[in-house]
């Protein structure tokens, strides 16, 4: 990766958005926090995107960037914040509205501007502000409007600055993409980032990080952990061990599944750990999620350090981080939603040194990159699967008993998604034991039993989701099943909510 655009982190959780945005155009970026903006050391930076945050750029604790960044010759984008901070820092000036804009808006076009070029005047787009430009700083000129914002769209006359009051990055901006893809092209980009130089950049780096150490592998089975494995086995062959917990939490049938691709289809050498008792003993009681996330990742990094001492001269603990995994469990800038059992879940005191070479990418570009090195497409594109497991998706403490009741309810759900041709068509779906019981009729019989939900949702990243609309007879069919089949559950609900403003997984 010789060439990037950098994204400043100003704390919105639409960061993440434009990073991805701009690597669908075929140009590396990454998030970067401002006080990690030297601008004397951007010899590989292409251009620089200052992003939207919660702040008002007037307060005293704002976050800022050095204004030295101005006096480089790099194009700069200010979206939302980053625009607002832009315009104060070159002495024009910000201040609140008593009528503020969120949401949907027309934007009208006015003059020239390399981001609009082409497209036609009147833009709707996606706002989400309370203060305002009301001065323009010197050379700056405005080149669209809104009902509210005088200033929605602003450039300078000489200079590849621009700024926007809105957000480009998501799609409710209908040519938000075009946008940002003119912005790429006055950056000079040569838009040649692919997963094929990912994975020579990434095996070089394991290669330089590793050297002659050893390395355990965190292998789950899901699509984020395989695809480190093979990785790594591409990098550094025998040097990787990789082990497979099986903490009883699994879907059904999946320690064998994960046993038989990796040790018997590829040859690893796979070391398989039976914890399922540890863990549950661990759990017992435990209703927070957060409290069973964090158990769960104390768990795990304890089972490897103990098979770390069976082996020689293990440094290296391997595992699936995503960026959006470390997004969500809070930078220095955005807030904690939940803590992900294998970010902000890791004991403090733990002995093992972390590589983990998927952190920059997102679920799409992970799947992309499994293909890449050769794994197959039904691997690679299976649905997601939290590492903490079923754990995450039975409210309140776990037991065998409701253990049970989930996993059979999920493969329930699974075979009639199979059946129904719907796979490739939904992008995640499972079952929840929610802590209710109701009352039923089963047999002329009355019935007080758990009541089960169904989460099924479209996503492309992870970061945003919509439910699925799967047809009312396979809803049926599912609901019918799961009462018939699974003893102890007499209610099937279905999720409708989009993320935001709730998550994927309920915990």
């Amino acid at each position: 990766m010789n060439e990037k655009i950098i994204v400043v982190d100003f704390g919105s959780q639409y960061n993440q958005l434009i990073v991805r945005r701009i690597r669908t155009l075929g140009v590396f970026c990454e998030l970067v926090h401002p006080d990690d903006v030297d601008p004397a050391k951007l010899d590989d930076v292409i251009g620089v995107i200052l992003s939207g945050g919660p702040f008002s750029v007037y307060e005293d604790n704002a976050p800022i960037i050095d204004p030295k960044l101005y006096e480089t010759p790099l194009p700069i984008l200010g979206i939302c914040y980053g625009m607002q901070l832009m315009a104060r820092q070159l002495s024009g000036r910000v201040e609140a509205r008593n009528q503020k804009e969120y949401g949907q808006a027309m934007i009208h076009i006015q003059g020239e501007n390399a981001l609009t070029d082409g497209l036609v005047s009147d833009q709707h787009v996606w706002m989400s502000h309370g203060d305002v430009v009301s001065l323009l700083p010197p050379g700056f000129v405005t080149t669209a409007f809104s009902k509210t914002t005088p200033n929605a769209m602003i450039r300078h006359l000489h200079k590849p600055w621009y700024g926007v009051q809105f957000h480009p990055e998501v799609v409710h901006t209908n040519e938000g993409m075009a946008m940002l893809e003119r912005f790429v092209n006055s950056c000079g980009a040569k838009r040649d980032w692919t997963m094929q130089n990912f994975v020579e950049d990434a095996i070089r780096h394991v290669r330089e990080t590793v050297k002659d150490d050893h390395v355990i592998c965190a292998l789950s089975g899901g699509v984020d952990s395989s695809v480190v494995a093979m990785l790594l086995h591409r990098a550094l062959g025998r040097q990787v061990t990789p082990i497979f917990v099986d903490h009883g939490l699994l879907r059904k049938h999946e320690a064998e599944e994960v046993v038989k691709t990796f040790k018997d289809q590829y040859g690893m050498d796979l070391v398989k750990v039976d914890a399922a008792k540890h863990f549950l003993d661990k759990l017992k009681g435990v209703s927070e999620p957060e409290d069973k996330r964090k158990i769960i990742g104390h768990t795990f990094i304890r089972v490897f350090e103990d098979e770390m001492k069976k082996l020689k001269s293990v440094k290296w603990l391997a595992q699936g981080t995503l960026y959006t995994d470390v997004i969500e469990s809070g930078t220095k800038t955005a807030q904690t939603i939940k803590s992900h059992h294998n970010v902000g879940g890791l004991p403090k005191d733990m002995k093992l040194s972390l590589i983990e070479p998927l952190s920059l990418l997102f679920k799409d570009e992970v799947r992309a990159l499994g293909l890449v090195l050769g794994l197959p497409a039904d691997l690679v594109n299976r649905q997601p699967f939290p590492g903490p497991g079923l754990a995450i998706r039975i409210l309140g403490d776990v037991t065998c008993e409701k253990l049970h009741l989930v996993r059979e309810s999920d493969h329930i759900l699974k075979e009639e998604i199979e059946k129904a041709g719907l796979t490739q068509a939904v992008w995640q779906y499972f079952t929840v034991l929610t802590p209710l019981k109701t009352v039923g009729v089963m047999g002329d019989k009355r019935t007080y039993d758990h009541v089960v939900a169904i989460r099924a949702v479209h996503s492309i990243d992870g970061m945003t989701a919509v439910t699925a609309k799967i047809p009312y007879d396979v809803l049926t069919n599912i609901a019918t099943r799961i009462v018939n089949e699974v003893d102890g559950i007499n209610r099937v609900v279905y999720d409708i909510t989009s993320k935001p403003p709730a998550t994927i997984e309920w915990e």
